[in-house]
């Protein structure tokens, strides 16, 4: 893997090497305690450009005489609203990506449009490792004839600014934070030949030492459970299914968890109802869901979020054998709802049937959010920049709406309703695990998953546009995004956490 840069905080203090990035506001103004020598080599280059300061727009200028500096760069933070959240993670983002090579790199974090907070200036240096990831585990390294290849050193980025001390402590969050998401990104883009079922859960069970209690349910444990119908999914594969629990206890003795529950099957070849060749192989993501809340539970633990917390996922491979399961066979699940299983690619539902089950009935949660790549209907709806939000709760998805308009992490709120139930009744069973042909089928998929959550105010996010092959963007250039662990980690920071 890729080495991760090194953030570091400072005061504000001209660097003797290195690359200086320097923040400039609206028309291209530059802070006041930049150097004489740095201001009039950049005011050049800011003439010279015509450049306006604008939102993450940049100018390189040519470092003074006698400077050892290697390289300047100034770039935008003038937009048409102050910066928030999003901002701040893609100017990291945008700072990283410009600064790309060796030495040492200075961001003077005073002086834009939008004044610095500490949590911001951490935000910066979040997006700073977010936009340096790399999956290459499996390229081979060059090397020149006869010599081994060079190790990757960390590079440092220090921001410096006015209040060095409040955002180094700031960004102990964002360091867990970051640690999640990229925990998350690995997971999804592990190969499944790789990221087996005992594999996921062993690497699961790894973060125990991150404070995590980890319990993991084997096949003969979820049988007992009867866990009909997410058991009926592994059925045509070696590799055998496993349930995993991992539990944070940050908040008070004996009050409710929140809970997050994610599809984990690390390999989707449709079953019988089995998929075209072409693109299959991204189905080795198809545990997206899952890889966003095992990254959440490391992300609360790293922070020491004050917050009881629960995350379940359900991992399974759902492969072709002559034991798989067949379009027509009729499962039952933990809750004892019968299903008529009439497509065995719809099995991401069957999963989290039971995982749903499970959650609310063990833990009793204050709420429950669910995160699959569920359905293709939510990418012919909403294409890849927004997730689809389903919920029995209007104050949940509200908010949820909220977390992801501030970290970008954006979901849009679908329909549910009576008439879309009485599309997935079963001609011989209590439900079918599709709706009526192709219309409304990612609403189908939520209207089947809500007749496992009980009473518990409970939120579905499709993540199939988003969770893994979405646009890159300043913060992102990875094929598996993370998508969901800054959302779920704002949520819980905004609204359920002990104060």
């Amino acid at each position: 893997m890729s080495v991760q840069p090194t953030i570091a905080f400072a005061p504000l203090q001209m660097p003797g090497t290195g690359t200086l990035v320097i923040l400039a506001g609206t028309e291209g103004t530059l802070p006041s305690d930049v150097a004489p020598d740095v201001a009039d080599a950049v005011q050049k280059a800011i003439g010279v450009a015509k450049f306006k300061g604008k939102e993450l727009s940049s100018v390189e200028a040519i470092a003074p005489a006698g400077s050892s500096l290697e390289r300047i760069i100034v770039v935008g933070t003038a937009g048409d609203k102050p910066f928030g959240e999003e901002e701040w993670l893609r100017l990291g983002g945008t700072i990283a990506g410009g600064t790309k090579g060796e030495g040492p790199v200075t961001v003077w974090g005073d002086g834009g449009a939008t004044t610095a907070t500490p949590r911001d200036l951490a935000t910066i240096g979040l997006g700073i490792l977010l936009r340096a990831y790399k999956f290459d585990r499996y390229k081979s390294k060059k090397s020149t004839p006869g010599e081994e290849a060079e190790a990757e050193t960390s590079r440092t980025y220090t921001i410096a600014s006015a209040t060095p001390d409040e955002a180094r402590e700031a960004f102990v969050a964002a360091q867990a934070l970051a640690d999640g998401v990229i925990l998350s990104r690995d997971l999804v883009n592990e190969p499944a030949n790789v990221l087996t079922t005992t594999e996921y859960a062993s690497r699961i069970e790894a973060l125990a030492s991150d404070g995590l209690e980890i319990e993991v349910l084997d096949e003969a444990r979820m049988a007992e459970l009867k866990m009909r119908a997410l058991l009926g999914v592994a059925q045509g594969s070696p590799m055998p299914p496993r349930l995993c629990i991992m539990r944070w206890n940050g908040g008070a003795d004996g009050e409710a968890p929140v809970a997050f529950v994610g599809k984990g099957v690390i390999f989707d070849t449709g079953g019988v109802s089995i998929k075209p060749a072409a693109g299959m192989d991204e189905m080795k993501g198809d545990m997206g869901g899952s890889a966003a809340v095992v990254g959440l539970m490391r992300a609360l633990a790293g922070r020491k979020a004050k917050v009881n917390a629960i995350g379940v996922v359900g991992l399974v491979e759902n492969a072709v054998d002559g034991n798989a399961q067949r379009p027509g066979d009729i499962v039952t699940a933990m809750s004892g709802t019968t299903i008529e299983v009439l497509n065995t690619d719809a099995e991401g539902r069957l999963v989290l049937a039971d995982a749903l089950w499970y959650t609310q009935e063990r833990f009793k949660p204050k709420f429950m959010v669910n995160l699959a790549t569920l359905t293709g209907a939510i990418i012919v709806a909403l294409g890849n920049h927004h997730a689809g939000l389903f919920s029995n709760n209007d104050e949940l998805a509200d908010r949820l709406l909220a977390a992801g308009l501030e970290t970008g992490e954006k979901v849009w709120r679908m329909p549910l309703g009576k008439e879309y139930d009485k599309m997935i009744e079963g001609k011989f069973a209590d439900i079918k695990n599709i709706g009526n042909g192709r219309a409304a089928g990612a609403t189908t998929a939520a209207q089947f998953l809500q007749r496992f959550v009980n009473d518990v105010p409970w939120a579905h996010l499709d993540v199939a546009g988003t969770a893994m092959g979405s646009p890159a963007n300043e913060y992102n250039q990875s094929w598996a995004s993370g998508f969901g662990v800054r959302l779920l980690n704002k949520l819980v920071e905004d609204h359920y956490e002990a104060r």
